[in-house]
């Protein structure tokens, strides 16, 4: 029952509880950013949801435009702002998500949703995790987040797909306000943002 119908009201019920609670954070975070990214807060862009249907995907902006004397874009951590990197480290970017949510795109638990170019580099056992909804939050991301493997990473996100219930996505969405609190797991040693996913060897 809670998965055919419940988990869908869970998701209604908490978005409606963050647009009031975060709803000053929200402001705040798109001042911030319309002033330091020349009037864009918001970045959009093309995910696979549920069955690798694609859907847009709405977060806070981190990163300026700046390019290179060639007209390339500059490597992530050159382009990541000082504000930017602020609003990722307590992971406010993923505020306008709640959008995402309340429209049927995405759930508060499952997992996160990956660039459409991965899709064709999943093994069988991978691509299961397009069974649900991707998340804002979900399994792999209170077990490490960006700091843990690409294959860690999936292995989590398979295990929850073939074992969520009321009492796990309860369990993921306290321990994420856990890990955000601490800031664990934004990214690997040593790097701004998460590497890309390579296919598996």
């Amino acid at each position: 029952m809670y998965k055919l119908f419940f988990k869908r009201f869970f998701d209604i019920f908490i978005g409606l509880i963050g647009v009031v609670v975060f709803s000053p954070f929200f402001l705040i975070v798109f001042v911030t950013l319309v002033i330091n990214n020349n009037g864009t807060p918001f970045f959009y862009q093309n995910r696979p949801g549920l069955h690798e249907k694609i859907f847009k995907i709405i977060k806070f902006k981190t990163m300026n435009d700046k390019k290179d004397k060639n007209g390339n874009l500059l490597p992530d951590d050159k382009r990541l702002t000082k504000a930017g990197q602020f609003i990722r480290k307590t992971s406010l970017d993923e505020l306008p998500q709640i959008i995402n949510l309340l429209k049927g795109d995405m759930s508060i638990i499952g997992p996160r949703p990956l660039l459409p170019e991965y899709l064709p580099l999943y093994n069988d056992r991978q691509r299961k995790r397009h069974l649900v909804k991707p998340g804002i939050s979900g399994w792999a991301q209170v077990n490490g987040r960006n700091a843990i493997s690409w294959e860690q990473k999936f292995e989590y996100d398979v295990w929850y797909v073939e074992n969520y219930s009321f009492f796990l996505d309860v369990k993921i969405f306290l321990l994420t306000f856990l890990k955000v609190f601490k800031s664990d797991g934004i990214s690997k040693e040593g790097q701004e943002t998460t590497t890309k996913f390579l296919g598996n060897a």
